[in-house]
């Protein structure tokens, strides 16, 4: 009976923890995401756009006062279409045109990223860019420095991107997230980076999240755990039909990447 009741209690206190965290987050405006993926086919474009952000942009946005930077890769590479993916957070929606702003009237930014910047047409360092806006959750307006202490090339980083047959489903959904998923993973130690709703992509409407661990087994034990807590809510009549798609990519962060 005792051990039953310390059981209560601790839970108790852990729910409270959780509910106070949330309630001084959902205080604080939500932040804005832009998450740039660099399109390239060959190992020299790998090179110079690796290049050009660790030595220029990474540096650069970080004197505009972004303090980190999110750079990733696919575990597993499509050789047809390769892939980089570059974390930007912001404060304000308007920081994203601002950031333009800084970066043409950045000296030091404009000198190392010259041979980026003025690359002949015949060999460009990418092929295309794509750009996805975010908007933060409510429930997690800010994002989150992940705390996994294996090294970076032994890192899962989880990319989920949930569509929805209407927006209003979408809607539903990060709603779901807002009121007890995030709990959830919170709960678990999935060490979020962040969560947000897609404002601006190629997928809409969709909302996406990042999740990282220490290592394959570790993410496997981090889901395997998540499914009874999330057969507590999954068949709520008012959560019903709210995902058309879920698109999963497994990363891992690079050398110099902030997150």
């Amino acid at each position: 009976m005792i051990k039953l009741k310390t059981y209560r209690f601790k839970l108790l206190l852990a729910s409270l923890i959780i509910f106070v965290s949330f309630n001084q987050l959902a205080a604080q405006s939500p932040y804005y995401y832009q998450l740039k993926i660099y399109h390239f086919k060959t190992t020299s474009q790998e090179a110079a756009i690796d290049a050009y952000l660790k030595g220029a942009y990474s540096p650069a946005l970080h004197r505009a006062g972004i303090k980190e930077i999110g750079v990733f890769k696919p575990i597993v590479a499509d050789t047809a279409d390769r892939l980089i993916y570059v974390f930007i957070p912001f404060k304000r929606l308007t920081d994203v045109d601002k950031l333009n702003e800084q970066l043409k009237n950045d000296k030091l930014y404009l000198s190392t990223a010259t041979s980026y910047i003025n690359a002949d047409y015949k060999a460009a360092p990418y092929n295309r860019i794509e750009s996805i806006l975010l908007k933060a959750f409510s429930v997690m307006p800010v994002p989150a420095i992940p705390r996994l202490n294996s090294p970076k090339t032994e890192r899962v980083y989880e990319l989920r991107s949930y569509e929805a047959a209407t927006e209003q489903l979408s809607l539903n959904k990060i709603g779901m997230f807002n009121d007890a998923e995030v709990a959830i993973f919170t709960k678990l130690n999935f060490n979020a980076v962040f969560y947000g709703q897609v404002i601006a992509g190629s997928k809409m409407p969709n909302l996406m999240y990042l999740t990282t661990f220490n290592n394959k087994a570790d993410r496997d034990q981090h889901w395997k755990e998540f499914g009874p807590e999330y057969k507590k809510i999954k068949d709520l009549p008012q959560y019903q039909n709210n995902v058309s798609k879920n698109i999963t990519l497994f990363l891992y962060p690079t050398d110099y990447s902030d997150y």
